[in-house]
C-alpha cells in the first residue's frame, strides 16, 4: 500500500501497515515510513 509521508514529501510504501476502522466507520491503512518512521495514514475507499 502506498501512502504519502509528510516529512519526507514523497509518495512511499507503508511499512507495518494494518487496516483500522475510523469514528465516522470508513476503513484507513496506518503505519510507518520506511525512510524516516514518521506515521503514515492513508483513507481508503468506501468499498
Amino acid at each position: 500500500m502506498e501512502g504519502y509521508c509528510v516529512k519526507c514529501k514523497s509518495k512511499r510504501d507503508i511499512k507495518d501497515a494494518n487496516e483500522v476502522t475510523m469514528k465516522n466507520g470508513r476503513k484507513a491503512m496506518k503505519g510507518k515510513c520506511p525512510e524516516c518512521g514518521t506515521g503514515m495514514f492513508r483513507i481508503l475507499g468506501k468499498a
